[in-house]
């Protein structure tokens, strides 16, 4: 199982939100690049990267900060938030990221967004955040009344690199993730699934190995020393 520390950007700083929410954010640090070495160090080989506020404007507010991490790392660095265009996608896949995570524009537009899938093959993923089990969108501001799953079977034949399902309600509050939700997406999909969401201990890690997920993203426990992704990754090969 993949272990993905997370790297949030707002305003050019690395940040932690509590559920999704924009007015209850912890600043963990002014230099992203620097962040993203620190990870690297500590053996990092992964990285997961989000433009908060790409995924709540649209654009590409934090691509100095996205490309000073690029330049700084050499492992693969995916990255979401604000992706809703062809020009955008081409752009940052040519800046070096692995890979992008597409939410909003998937939701809205199936066909546009299957299209891209066909373009850019295993270059992109499907990103659903769920909120008590139904898709949000607009960086989390709006909740939709289709289910996650449903999304999920909607793109199942699609060339996609993975989906990565985010528990809103999770989102770092450092109280586990929601295994219930994981596991029934992970039976929902045959495409690789990356649970995101309130992973806090190397038991949180070994449940999702247990579930079957491909990999987990790391954030809030990784800044407050509560969890060291070496026993992340240690945890993961216990599955």
């Amino acid at each position: 199982m993949q272990i993905w520390p997370a790297i949030d950007l707002r305003g050019g700083r690395c940040v932690r939100l509590q559920q999704g929410d924009y007015g209850r954010e912890t600043v963990f640090g002014d230099d992203p690049a620097e962040m993203a070495r620190q990870w690297v160090a500590q053996g990092a080989q992964y990285l997961h990267l989000v433009d908060l506020d790409g995924a709540r404007d649209g654009g590409q507010a934090n691509r100095q900060a996205v490309e000073a991490i690029l330049q700084a790392v050499d492992i693969p660095c995916e990255l979401g938030g604000g992706v809703r265009d062809q020009g955008t996608i081409e752009g940052w896949l040519e800046a070096g990221l692995s890979r992008l995570a597409i939410g909003t524009k998937a939701l809205r537009e199936p066909t546009w967004f299957s299209q891209m899938c066909r373009r850019f093959p295993e270059r992109l993923a499907l990103g659903i955040d769920a909120r008590n089990g139904r898709v949000a969108t607009d960086g989390w501001l709006e909740t939709s009344d289709v289910l996650a799953t449903e999304l999920a079977a909607r793109y199942e034949d699609e060339p996609l690199a993975a989906i990565i399902y985010t528990d809103i309600a999770k989102d770092g509050m450092m109280a586990g993730p929601n295994l219930t939700a994981m596991a029934e997406m992970r039976e929902a999909t045959r495409l690789p699934v990356i649970a995101s969401g309130g992973v806090t201990t190397a038991d949180d890690v070994r449940a999702l190995g247990q579930i079957g997920v491909a990999g987990c993203i790391i954030g809030r426990t990784l800044y407050e020393g509560k969890l060291t992704i070496a026993d992340a990754i240690a945890a993961a090969k216990c599955e």
